[in-house]
């Protein structure tokens, strides 16, 4: 009986020890659920901000999209303007060139009656001189009468160059209209080269730099353009020129030259047909530049 009671105590001990553990076991478990818990709810929240992004994302497309339509639909009406532009001013330009021809003979008419009017009568040329004249009157008499013949003569040749200029001029313009750009500005080259200070030399380099420009030779259309507003700065091309001279600054990326050239017109043409193409070609830029990059 006595070897039983420490075994009974022992025993009795472990119990004891089990139910007092029991407690902090129970214990130990809600902690690991309430960790479970949290790593869900973070789960949860990472997952929210994932779906946040993403209708960021898609809302941010949509504006891109929509923002390339615009600019897609301005690029398209100013190709439309630019077309309508260079009709008018074929067609205007043809209309001057008619006018011009019918004023021709009118103008040579009368150069020919002014010089008609300096020279001697017949009569007057052609009466013998007087008994007392010596051969010195005579040679006189003979270089005046040639002077009055080359008077007439050199009056005739002003009609006869303007004539050859506007021939020239005709010729290469008939080429632009029918599409044969490369024919055009040889000959406008051509014509530039004979005629240099000609009435209708800045005529031929605006449409000798937009046959360059509607092929895409852009870089020479630039220089070309640039030529003309150096050399005939008070051409009614200008406005035209520089217009083209932004197009072409554009085309080639050279976007800030592009936007100075445009509010240079707008400043200094207001209200004119060319300060309007200027004002949308800069809201196609000022678009483009806002639009964000990449695809």
């Amino acid at each position: 009986m006595n070897a039983r009671i420490p075994a009974m105590r022992a025993a009795a001990a472990f119990l004891a020890a089990v139910v007092l553990s029991a407690p902090v076991l129970a214990q130990s478990q809600p902690s690991l659920a309430q960790q479970v818990q949290q790593v869900q709810m973070q789960l949860q929240s990472a997952q929210q901000g994932t779906l946040s992004l993403l209708s960021r994302i898609d809302t941010l497309e949509q504006e891109y999209r929509s923002q390339q339509g615009q600019i897609e639909l301005l690029q398209h009406r100013i190709q439309q303007l630019e077309q309508q532009q260079k009709d008018q001013y074929l067609v205007l330009d043809a209309r001057l060139r008619k006018l011009e021809q019918a004023a021709a003979p009118a103008a040579a008419a009368s150069s020919a009656a002014a010089a008609a009017g300096s020279v001697p009568p017949p009569a007057a040329t052609s009466a013998p001189p007087a008994s007392g004249a010596g051969p010195a009157a005579r040679g006189t008499a003979g270089r005046a009468s040639s002077a009055a013949a080359a008077a007439p003569a050199a009056a005739a040749s002003q009609p006869d160059r303007a004539a050859a200029q506007q021939t020239a001029y005709d010729h290469a313009f008939s080429f632009l209209r029918n599409g044969d750009y490369a024919e055009a500005a040889r000959r406008f080259r051509a014509f530039l080269q004979q005629y240099p200070d000609a009435r209708l030399a800045p005529n031929a380099a605006y449409w000798l730099g937009e046959s360059y420009y509607v092929t895409g030779n852009y870089q020479v259309a630039l220089e070309t353009f640039q030529r003309l507003l150096q050399r005939y700065p008070q051409s009614d091309k200008v406005r035209a020129a520089m217009l083209k001279l932004g197009y072409c600054q554009y085309e080639l990326k050279q976007l800030p030259q592009a936007s100075a050239t445009f509010n240079r017109i707008i400043a200094t043409y207001p209200g004119s047909e060319e300060a309007r193409l200027a004002a949308d070609r800069l809201h196609v830029i000022q678009l483009q530049s806002a639009a964000p990059s990449g695809g």
